[in-house]
């Protein structure tokens, strides 16, 4: 359990200075140059592993354009949308939600400059009706800023089908992150605005995989992503030191 979570009873999956502190941002989503710069650089090597990983589960052909059609997708912490853009382009008809009211209205605007039809709401997981259920859920970059991860990943496995797969994106929680994706990254390099992350918030495998199966889904499989200076390059990668992503399914 996260060090913030003798608040959940009054905010539910999410921290309202979470929300506060990303809602500020919301107009800087789409700026390449922006705080989200990481992200946009980041994206790429996020998107192949999940096309990849996700071809493999539906068994569907990934070098098809839009190898995912038929299959439903929700996107939790959806933020701008720089997830939920690139799944909808591979065919996934994807719902976008996020605690942050801006951030939708940042996503749905500039869904609708790309002519990208997705819908997007202002909600937490634990909001969506009993009837909702996808294919997919996918969770990037979001659970080391819930006020209880245990609470939120049992509202994200609730929608999803029997049979269905679950991604996540998180930090470790080890002293390799904290002098590179805490003090690094915010406060040498400048990559990110300073207090974007609060380190003892970082999660270790071992605690998202207790907690995922604690939400009844299945032992996760996890992949590295590690970052490259001299090339300025994301690559998938055996190291969970510091980025790395989980995938596991609903039995």
């Amino acid at each position: 359990m996260t060090t913030k979570a003798k608040t959940e009873t009054q905010q539910g999956s999410a921290d309202p200075a979470e929300i506060a502190k990303f809602s500020a941002l919301a107009d800087t989503w789409w700026a390449l140059e922006g705080p989200f710069k990481p992200l946009h650089k980041f994206n790429p090597v996020r998107i192949a592993l999940l096309k990849s990983r996700l071809a493999a589960h539906f068994g569907r052909d990934e070098t098809l354009d839009r190898p995912f059609e038929g299959l439903t997708l929700l996107d939790i912490g959806c933020g701008g949308g720089l997830i939920a853009e690139p799944m909808a382009r591979m065919g996934f008809a994807v719902t976008g939600i996020d605690a942050s009211e801006k951030n939708v209205k940042t996503a749905a605007n500039h869904a609708e400059r790309m002519r990208l039809d997705i819908d997007y709401r202002a909600m937490k997981p634990e909001d969506l009706p009993e009837s909702a259920q996808f294919d997919v859920v996918l969770a990037l970059e979001v659970v080391e800023h819930v006020p209880d991860r245990a609470l939120f990943l049992k509202a994200a496995a609730r929608p999803l089908k029997s049979g269905g797969f679950i991604g996540l994106a998180t930090l470790n929680r080890t002293v390799k992150s904290l002098m590179m994706a805490k003090i690094g990254a915010e406060y040498v390099v400048r990559w990110l605005p300073a207090g974007t992350h609060d380190w003892r918030d970082f999660v270790k495998p071992s605690e998202l995989a207790h907690d995922l199966r604690a939400a009844g889904l299945a032992e996760p499989e996890f992949t590295g992503l590690t970052y490259n200076p001299l090339r300025d390059a994301w690559r998938a990668s055996d190291d969970l030191s510091v980025n790395y992503m989980a995938c596991t399914v609903k039995p």
